[in-house]
C-alpha cells in the first residue's frame, strides 16, 4: 500500500513507476492519494487501517510530506514487520547494531550493485558523500556489514576532494547535480550515484543528472552507474523484495534476511 500526499512531481512519477512494477510481479497495488492539504491525523489514521489490514503486506508512505505533517511521527506509527521502507526507528536500530531488519531500499540496491562488479567489497576504502537517513547513514551501515573501511563525508567535511580520492567505492548521495567531479575518482573506483537532480539544459529543456559528473567520472572510475537508469530501478525492485520478505515473517515462514 502507498501513502501519496500532495502533488510533488517527482514523488508522483516515483510512485507510478513502483505500481507499474508492483503489477508487473504478481502483486497488488493499493494507492491513496490524498491533497496537499489533508490533515496530518487523516493520514495516521489512514496509516493505522493499513496496519490492522492482513491484506496488506507492505506500507510505504511517499516522502516528502507536507511540510505541515510531522514525518517522523507518521513514520514511527507503521507497523515495523509492514515497514519496506525500512525507516521505522525499530528497523534503522536493529541495522545500526548488525542484527537482520529491513533496510531502506536504496542502500540495498547500491551494495547489490557494487557486488555485481566486486564480489567481495571486504578492505574496501568506502566514502559514503551524504549523511541523511535515508541513504548516508544506512548505506554507511551496509557498508561496514561487508567489511568495508567507511568514511561518511558531508557538507562539512575537510578537503572533500582529497577524500573521495582515497576511495576504492564511492557512493554519491548528496542531493547536489554534478557535485562530485572526474578528477576526484580514483582511478578504477566503483562508483554508486544515487543522486537524482533536475537542471535546465541551454536550449531550456529539462535533463535528470546525479550528483556525479558522469561524462568526467566514466573516463576514470572502474564502474559508473548511469542516471537515470541505475540505482532507480534497483530501488524498486529492492522494495519488492523487502515486500515479499515482509509478507514471509508475517506468516512466520522466515527471518529477516537484510
Amino acid at each position: 500500500a502507498v501513502v501519496l500526499v500532495g502533488e510533488d512531481p517527482a514523488s508522483k512519477v516515483y510512485v507510478r513507476n513502483k505500481a507499474a512494477q508492483t503489477v508487473e510481479v504478481g502483486m497488488q497495488s493499493f494507492e491513496h492519494k490524498l491533497a496537499e492539504d489533508t490533515p496530518e491525523q487523516v493520514v495516521l489514521d489512514l496509516v493505522a487501517k493499513l496496519n490492522a489490514d492482513p491484506s496488506v503486506n507492505g506500507i510505504l508512505v511517499q516522502m516528502p510530506l507536507p511540510k505541515h505533517m510531522d514525518s517522523n511521527k507518521v513514520l514511527e506509527l507503521i507497523e515495523p514487520l509492514k515497514d519496506v521502507d525500512g525507516f521505522h526507528p525499530m528497523n534503522v536500530g536493529r541495522l545500526s547494531i548488525g542484527e537482520r531488519a529491513l533496510a531502506p531500499c536504496t542502500p540495498v540496491g547500491s551494495i547489490i550493485l557494487a557486488k555485481s562488479v566486486k564480489h567481495d567489497l571486504s578492505g574496501l576504502n568506502a566514502v559514503v558523500v551524504g549523511r541523511s537517513n535515508i541513504v548516508g547513514k544506512p548505506m554507511a551501515q551496509l557498508l561496514l556489514r561487508e567489511n568495508c573501511t567507511v568514511t561518511i563525508a558531508h557538507s562539512r567535511t575537510k578537503d572533500l576532494p582529497d577524500v573521495v580520492r582515497a576511495a576504492d567505492l564511492v557512493v554519491a548521495a548528496i542531493g547536489k547535480p554534478e557535485f562530485v567531479k572526474g578528477d576526484w575518482i580514483k582511478p578504477g573506483a566503483i562508483v554508486i550515484d544515487v543522486g537524482i537532480n533536475r537542471i535546465l539544459k541551454p536550449d531550456g529543456k529539462g535533463k535528470i543528472v546525479g550528483d556525479v559528473d558522469f561524462a568526467e567520472a566514466v573516463k576514470v572510475a572502474g564502474a559508473i552507474t548511469p542516471v537515470p537508469g541505475g540505482v532507480g530501478p534497483m530501488t524498486i525492485a529492492c522494495l519488492l523484495k523487502n515486500t515479499v520478505e515482509a509478507a514471509l515473517m508475517q506468516r512466520g515462514l522466515k527471518a529477516l534476511a537484510a
